[in-house]
């Protein structure tokens, strides 16, 4: 399958990505300032633009998505839209502009987390945007078929502990290797509609 990766430069993408390579994928890669395509997926213009020098795709898979982190006082209105915009808007935009661009079986899969579900802490923006990402593909496949739409959402990375760790006192980390896999499950799998929980 030939795949569009976004976010693949970062440390679930670099996993990611070298996961479906190694499974024969072609993968295309989109950065903000890295990648075979380099464009900023918040922009719906430009997302537009990433479909047009893509080409003929199969699958579109989201390893991007920037939310701030801080406590309920003190996160503004803007913050919150930042929030939307950066991580549920943006993969939203990859579905809506997507559904007429790639195979006519073919899938998205987004990245959503476990703050939808298990709250900590300076995660209110972050929790609603997962959210908002979760009931968006709830919603989405039950019309795209039988193109598919799918969310991972895991917890913090084991490999992200020593940044992180302290933000989700308790809660059991999720390896990258398994978290690649859910990308794996929700590509090449025959499910819609679903939400990988990984924690």
């Amino acid at each position: 399958m030939r795949i569009l990766l976004i976010g693949a430069a970062g440390k679930l993408g670099a996993h990611v990505h070298a996961t479906l390579a190694d499974r024969g994928h072609d993968v295309v890669t989109v950065g903000r300032t890295s990648g075979d395509i380099r464009l900023d997926i918040t922009d719906p213009v430009q997302a537009t633009e990433l479909y047009d020098r893509a080409g003929h795709i199969d699958a579109v898979a989201s390893a991007a998505g920037d939310v701030p982190y801080n406590t309920l006082t003190k996160l503004t209105a803007d913050d919150y839209l930042s929030a939307f915009r950066g991580k549920a808007l943006s993969q939203i935009e990859l579905v809506r502009q997507g559904t007429k661009r790639i195979a006519e079986r073919g899938s998205f899969t987004l990245i959503t987390g476990a703050l939808a579900r298990d709250p900590i802490v300076s995660g209110s923006a972050a929790a609603m945007a997962n959210g908002a990402v979760e009931a968006f593909v709830r919603s989405a496949a039950i019309e795209i078929a039988p193109q598919r739409v799918n969310a991972i959402s895991p917890t913090v990375f084991t490999e992200s502990l020593a940044d992180y760790g302290d933000f989700f006192p308790g809660i059991p980390p999720v390896d990258l290797t398994q978290v690649a896999q859910a990308y794996v499950r929700s590509i090449e799998g025959a499910q819609t509609g679903q939400i990988y929980e990984l924690d």
